[in-house]
C-alpha cells in the first residue's frame, strides 16, 4: 500500500509544483554564477528551498525537509552578504538540487525519500559553517534510449483485423498485435523482453518494465476552457435548430425556404466543430519553455566537468507546442546539447589559438513557421568537416567508396545519424559509442518531424528541428493502391503528377523522371510496403523529405482530408504512425514515409530491374 494513503492528490499537487519551482531554481542558479553578487535571484533561490521544504513537511518527508533546511540556511547566509558565492560552493548547491530530484522520484513512486548522502549534508554544514571545501563533481545526467517496437506488418491480415473493428468508437492496437504476434514475439525476444501474458508478468499501471512515468495532467487557461464551452452551447443550439428542421422535412415541408434554412444550419454547424475542433487543441497546448527550462543546467554541468566555459542562451520559450510531444521531446534535444558541448564547443586554449572568446555560446531556440514548430541548437564551436565525416564512415564500414565518391556536402553531414557512427576515437562516459545520434532521429521521425544540419568548419553546427503543432489531427492526402486506401502526410507532397510511358527512363537499373529539369526516382508504393498488386502505376505523388525528393508512384488517389490521428497503441507495425477513420466508417493506415525509406538502400538502393517492372508493362 502507498505511504501517502489519502494524501494522494495532495502528493501530486506538490510534485507538480514543486517541480516546476526546481527547474526554475536550477535556471536561477546558472544566471547566479554568472552573476554572484545578484541579491534578486539570492532571494528567488531562497524563497524556492523554503517553499519546498514546507510542502515537504506537510507530506512528512523527513529527509526531503532536511536537506531543503540546510540549503535554505546556506542561501541565507549568501544573501546576508555573510558568504561569498563559490564555484565550490556552487557546486554543492548544485549536487543539492540534484538529490531533491531524486527525492523526488521517490515521492513518484509514492515511497518516502531516502537520507541524503552523507558527504553532500557533511559539504553543506561545512559550507554553513565558512569551512573551505574540497571540489565537488557535477552530477552526471543520464538518458536512456528505448528501442521502439517495429515489426513487419502481415498488411492484409492488419488491414481486415483494423476494418472487423471500424464499428467501434475506439481504434487499439488489439487488432495489429493479433494479426502480427509472430514479429511482435520475435522483436520482444531480441530484446530481451517477457512474452508471457500471465498476470504475474505485468507492469503495475499497464506500464512496461522500466517505461518512464507519463505526466498525466495538464493546465490550461480558464479562457480557453470558457471558449470551449460558449462553442459547446451554440452548438448545443443549432443542433436543436436541426432537429427541428428534421422534423419539419419528415412532415413533408420541403420547400425552398425549410431547404434553404437546413443548409444554413448545416453550414452553421460545420464551421462551429471546426472551431470547436481547434480550442480544444490549443487546450493541449503547452509553452516549451517548460521543456527548455532545465537544460541550462544540464549544458553547465557538462561544460564544467569538460573543463569548457559554455552559456545556453534561450529564445522563444513562450512558442506553444502539443503537450504529448514534450516529454518525447526532452531525450532528443539532450542529446543535442551534450554532444555540442562535447564534440561542437573547442576547449579554452582551442578557442583562444583560433582567435575565438573563450567562453561559448550555445543557443536553443524555438518558434512557429506555419503549421510547424521549428527548435534550432547552434554552436559556436568547430562545425564539421563533410571529408573527415566521410572518412570516419569509410573507415567504421558504414558506406562503400562508391558511395563515399558521390555524397555532397548534405548527406555527409547526415552520416553522423548513422547507427554506429561517431568522430571520437574514444569512449567515454559523455559519448562516443554511436548511439545518441542515431537516437536523436528516431525519436524525432517518430513525432513526425524531421532534422537537418547546417554546419561550417570553424564556425559552428546548427541543427533544425521541424516538428508538426499537433500529433492529434494530421492533414493527409489519400492515395491508393488498387482498392485499399493509405494515407500520407500531405506536409511532405508537393504536387501530383500523371506517369506516363514514354516519361519514365531507366538510370542506373532505376525507374526514373524528369520533373521540371531535375532527375527523380520513381518508388511504386507496392514496392515500398511489399503489397502485391498486380495494376500499374497511373499517378506519381511528387514527395519532399528532409533526405530527399522522389515520386511515390500510385495507382489512384482519393483527395484530402484532416485525419484524426489514433495510435496503434504500444505496438506500431514497421511503417505505420497511426490509424484514422473515414466518414464512411473504413480505418486507413497513415503511413511514415520516413520510416519506410529509411531502409531504401537496401530495398531499392541498388540497381533491381523489379523495381521498374511496372511502368514497362506499361511502356
Amino acid at each position: 500500500m502507498s505511504e501517502f494513503h489519502g494524501m494522494e492528490d495532495v502528493l501530486q499537487d506538490f510534485l507538480v509544483e514543486a517541480s516546476d519551482l526546481l527547474a526554475g531554481v536550477d535556471n536561477h542558479l546558472v544566471e547566479l554564477e554568472r552573476s554572484p553578487d545578484d541579491r534578486t535571484l539570492l532571494n528567488e533561490i531562497f524563497r524556492g528551498f523554503h517553499t519546498v521544504k514546507g510542502g515537504a513537511g506537510f507530506l512528512n518527508a523527513a529527509a526531503l525537509v532536511q536537506l531543503c533546511h540546510l540549503t535554505e540556511n546556506l542561501f541565507d547566509l549568501l544573501r546576508n552578504g555573510k558568504l561569498q558565492v563559490t564555484s565550490t560552493i556552487m557546486d554543492v548547491i548544485l549536487s543539492a538540487t540534484a538529490e531533491v530530484r531524486r527525492m523526488f522520484a521517490r515521492l513518484e513512486a509514492r515511497q518516502q525519500p531516502l537520507p541524503a548522502d552523507g558527504a553532500l549534508i557533511a559539504s553543506l554544514e561545512q559550507a554553513i559553517a565558512g569551512k573551505p571545501l574540497a571540489a565537488v563533481e557535477a552530477p552526471a545526467q543520464q538518458v536512456a534510449a528505448v528501442p521502439a517496437v517495429h515489426a513487419e506488418p502481415d498488411w492484409p491480415a492488419l488491414l481486415s483485423a483494423l476494418n472487423g473493428r471500424s464499428t467501434e468508437a475506439r481504434v487499439t492496437g488489439e487488432a495489429a498485435r493479433a494479426a502480427n504476434e509472430p514479429a511482435k514475439a520475435e522483436h520482444d525476444a531480441a530484446y530481451g523482453r517477457r512474452t508471457s501474458d500471465r498476470p504475474g508478468n505485468a507492469a503495475p499501471s499497464g506500464r512496461r518494465d522500466g517505461e518512464r512515468v507519463r505526466e498525466a495532467t495538464i493546465r490550461v487557461d480558464t479562457t480557453r476552457l470558457d471558449h470551449v464551452l460558449n462553442l459547446s452551447g451554440e452548438i448545443g443550439l443549432t443542433k436543436n435548430r436541426l432537429t427541428l428542421l428534421r422534423s419539419d422535412i419528415l412532415n413533408g415541408r420541403t420547400d425552398p425556404d425549410t431547404l434553404h434554412a437546413l443548409d444554413v444550419a448545416v453550414g452553421q454547424l460545420d464551421l462551429l466543430v471546426s472551431d470547436l475542433q481547434n480550442a480544444v487543441m490549443k487546450t493541449r497546448m503547452q509553452p516549451i519553455g517548460r521543456l527548455f527550462q532545465k537544460y541550462p543546467r544540464i549544458a553547465r554541468d557538462l561544460a564544467r566537468n569538460l573543463g569548457k566555459d559554455v552559456e545556453l542562451a534561450l529564445s522563444g520559450e513562450d512558442t506553444e507546442i502539443d503537450k504529448t510531444m514534450i516529454e518525447d521531446l526532452s531525450d532528443p534535444i539532450i542529446h543535442l546539447i551534450r554532444n555540442a558541448v562535447d564534440h561542437g564547443i573547442e576547449p579554452p586554449d582551442e578557442r583562444r589559438a583560433a582567435g575565438k572568446p573563450e567562453k561559448s555560446m550555445l543557443r536553443l531556440e524555438a518558434r512557429q513557421e506555419g503549421d510547424h514548430i521549428v527548435i534550432l541548437i547552434a554552436d559556436d564551436g568547430r562545425g564539421m568537416s563533410a571529408e573527415r565525416l566521410r572518412a570516419k564512415a569509410l573507415e567504421r564500414g558504414l558506406i562503400s567508396d562508391e558511395e563515399a565518391n558521390t555524397m555532397d556536402e548534405r548527406s555527409s553531414h547526415n552520416l553522423i545519424f548513422l547507427p554506429g557512427f561517431s568522430t571520437k576515437s574514444e569512449v567515454s562516459d559523455v559519448s562516443g559509442r554511436g548511439v545518441g545520434m542515431d537516437v536523436v532521429r528516431t525519436n524525432i521521425m517518430k513525432l513526425n518531424g524531421s532534422i537537418d544540419i547546417r554546419s561550417v568548419p570553424g564556425k559552428g553546427t546548427t541543427f533544425v528541428i521541424s516538428l508538426p503543432l499537433t500529433l492529434a489531427i494530421l492533414s493527409v492526402l489519400l492515395v491508393r493502391l488498387g482498392e485499399q486506401p493509405f494515407a500520407v502526410p500531405l506536409s511532405m507532397v508537393r504536387e501530383i503528377l500523371p506517369i506516363e510511358a514514354d516519361n519514365v527512363k531507366e538510370v542506373g537499373g532505376r525507374a526514373t523522371m524528369v520533373v521540371r529539369g531535375e532527375v527523380l526516382p520513381v518508388l511504386p508504393l507496392s514496392h515500398l510496403l511489399g503489397w502485391p498488386s498486380d495494376s500499374v502505376p497511373e499517378y506519381g505523388v511528387l514527395m519532399q523529405t528532409a533526405e530527399s525528393v522522389f515520386i511515390l508512384a500510385i495507382d489512384s488517389f482519393a483527395g484530402r482530408e484532416d485525419a484524426v490521428v489514433k495510435s496503434l497503441d504500444d505496438f506500431r507495425p514497421k511503417g505505420v504512425s497511426g490509424v484514422t477513420t473515414l466518414s464512411n466508417g473504413q480505418i486507413v493506415l497513415i503511413l511514415d514515409m520516413k520510416e519506410l525509406l529509411s531502409g531504401i538502400g537496401d530495398r531499392i538502393g541498388v540497381p533491381r530491374s523489379e523495381l521498374v517492372q511496372d511502368l514497362a508493362v506499361a511502356a
